[in-house]
């Protein structure tokens, strides 16, 4: 009788081993929807995802405790749970009342898994919102019953729309604080399909709902019987993923790393962007142009028949190809574009305005080029769409520019494939990221200019000189002596039978740069044309002197990349502005202190200092001609 029993005790324990097995095969080959919330201020994003998560039973026993806790505490509900406070995860984010940073949620329901990221609101924190929105497949965009469409809810669907999001769903919230009024439900949708409509949004799903009091959220509401269509988790569970779209795609990879654990193994890993690819299938290394054939494609688990879109992969090749990161492994009957400009859609995301000409980090997939940006063709109106003429791009602007980069890019147009057409822009000073774009096309100038091989180079050009070229940047304040001090080291390398050129801020002014002023956009410009004709005299093998205040390091690292390594010497003409204003030999400083004269560096615009230059001149101890003596020996020992 024991023995009947323990076997009927096994035999039930294998069966429920065999349910969890398959629940986990099932959750297993789930699909994944990545989704974002946004929309104004207060319009209950993070209450919608907080009661997604309770409704979808992801909240352990001590976290609803907590919750219940916290909701009494800093909740903003009296004594009912504020289910904000599952998502609001940051101290200020609690004590305000909003979400400041991009929360990221799991959770999953009999159909599908979902990440969600719960974007801010506010407009300060519009970056925040374009950093979630980059990976996801739809958009729940909110509205509150009770105010209707508000500017930022038109600049996140904007820019949900600009991203590629295909899938936007339009959530009227907090329909009880309206009686679950259809009326002003039908406003809200009209208003806004009249705004999607102007700005290209083809459709949208609109549903009536109560993120606190769960109006359907989960479940069809009672109270709003005028509403027939699905409830928010029905549709996140079934609305149909574009995958399909990515796959069927001519097949790209950019290459994150060059594999190699071992002597006899070459790889090159990446995340398939588009397409698919199989061993034996002709494939073309990007922007090299060479061609080989796909010998392997290896995974985690061992090798793989073939990949697709979204999979993860090392690719080995039949040929030894010199391919690294930043190379794009693409199909070789269908390659894409290499080009070094464009036209781009930039939303800026820096406290600082967009300073046109001035060079960035631009990031695009694994490749890191130096980018330019023109001043913008024009900025949009995100209220009325209106195109209107702008100089630069303030923070959470949006506009149209054009952009260079110091080396070909490997780009599709964003429209076709979001990996290879978005972009952001890292400033090279700080590191911290300025700007997301998207690229629409190359421009014909960068198809039908190219570079003229010459047979007489820059080496030649130097070697008849008997010297070797270089650049002496000499900057500092209007007064600490710069102009004095290259004349004089002009004149010394003229008696040592050198060549040499010597380019002053002020002589330049009357000519090249007669057209610029003195705004931060203008002493940009100034500089990255002086940095232009400095590398043209290089080449001719000269020694060029350059006198300029120069005042922004960004620039003066943008003119150092453009020399060869080692031709760029930057001197600083240190001296302290109390000394520099007391010689005001032009009486420069005393028009600037009367407010006579607008964006006077060392007054009212910054001068950034050189943090490491290879001369540094203390004109407070040393004479003119002993700093030239001290220049001169260290550019000839």
């Amino acid at each position: 009788m024991a023995t009947r029993t323990q076997d009927s005790a096994y035999q039930v324990q294998d069966i429920i081993a065999e349910d969890i097995d398959a629940y986990l095969l099932q959750h297993q080959h789930k699909s994944l929807l990545r989704f974002i919330t946004c929309g104004s201020v207060d319009d209950g994003k993070s209450t919608l995802i907080g009661r997604l998560l309770y409704d979808s039973k992801m909240i352990f026993e001590d976290q609803l405790a907590a919750l219940e806790s916290d909701s009494k505490k800093v909740g903003t509900q009296g004594q009912e749970i504020d289910f904000a406070l599952l998502v609001d995860g940051l101290a200020a984010e609690r004590e305000q009342g909003i979400t400041i940073d991009v929360a990221y949620r799991y959770f999953s329901t009999e159909k599908r898994k979902f990440i969600v990221a719960d974007t801010p609101g506010h407009e300060q924190y519009t970056r925040n919102m374009i950093t979630g929105a980059s990976t996801a497949d739809l958009a729940v965009i909110l509205v509150d019953a009770r105010k209707g469409i508000l500017t930022q809810t038109k600049r996140h669907s904007y820019l949900a729309h600009l991203i590629g999001i295909r899938h936007l769903v339009l959530a009227v919230n907090k329909m009880d604080l309206v009686g679950y009024d259809q009326a002003t439900y039908d406003r809200i949708v009209a208003d806004y399909a009249t705004f999607a409509e102007s700005i290209g949004i083809a459709g949208f799903t609109p549903m009536p709902i109560s993120g606190f009091k769960g109006d359907n959220i989960t479940a069809a509401s009672a109270n709003t019987p005028w509403y027939d269509g699905p409830t928010l988790i029905d549709h996140l569970d079934t609305v149909t993923l574009d995958v399909s779209e990515d796959q069927a795609g001519a097949f790209r990879m950019p290459v994150q790393w060059v594999n190699r654990p071992n002597l006899d193994f070459r790889g090159f890993s990446g995340l398939v962007a588009s397409g698919s690819i199989a061993p034996g299938d002709s494939v073309r290394i990007l922007p090299g142009g060479r061609t080989s054939t796909i010998a392997r494609v290896v995974a985690f688990g061992g090798d793989l028949p073939s990949a697709v879109a979204g999979q993860s992969v090392t690719l080995t090749l039949a040929d030894e190809i010199d391919c690294s990161r930043g190379d794009v492994i693409v199909a070789a009957e269908s390659p894409p574009e290499a080009a070094d400009q464009f036209e781009a859609t930039v939303v800026w995301m820096a406290d600082e305005a967009m300073l046109p000409g001035r060079s960035y980090w631009l990031k695009l997939a694994t490749q890191t080029v130096t980018a330019t940006i023109q001043q913008p063709k024009y900025a949009i109106n995100v209220n009325t769409m209106e195109r209107l003429a702008a100089k630069t791009l303030e923070l959470n602007a949006i506009g149209v520019a054009n952009l260079s980069t110091d080396r070909p890019l490997v780009f599709e147009p964003y429209a076709d494939n979001r990996q290879l057409g978005g972009f952001i822009l890292v400033d090279k000073i700080t590191n911290a990221t300025v700007a997301a774009g998207i690229l629409h096309f190359s421009l014909r100038r960068a198809q039908n200019v190219h570079w003229q091989a010459t047979d007489i180079g820059r080496e030649a050009h130097a070697a008849l000189k008997n010297q070797k070229a270089a650049v002496l940047w000499f900057t500092g304040l209007s007064g600490a002596g710069k102009s004095t001090i290259a004349n004089l080291v002009e004149m010394k390398l003229a008696r040592m039978n050198r060549h040499t050129f010597l380019l002053d801020g002020d002589n330049v002014r009357h000519g090249l740069n007669r057209d610029l002023g003195f705004t931060d956009a203008d002493r940009v410009e100034n500089i990255r044309r002086v940095g232009e004709v400095a590398k043209l005299m290089t080449d001719a093998g000269l020694i060029v002197i350059t006198a300029f205040i120069s005042p922004f390091r960004a620039e003066r690292e943008m003119v150092r990349q453009m020399m060869a390594p080692g031709e760029f010497i930057e001197v600083h003409i240190d001296t302290p502005l109390a000394e520099a204003e007391r010689r005001d030999v032009k009486g420069l400083y005393a028009k600037a202190r009367a407010g006579k004269l607008a964006n006077f560096t060392g007054i009212d615009s910054p001068y950034e200092a050189p943090a490491n230059p290879e001369i540094r001149i203390d004109t407070t101890g040393m004479t003119p001609d002993e700093a030239a003596d001290a220049i001169v020996a260290m550019l000839i020992p």
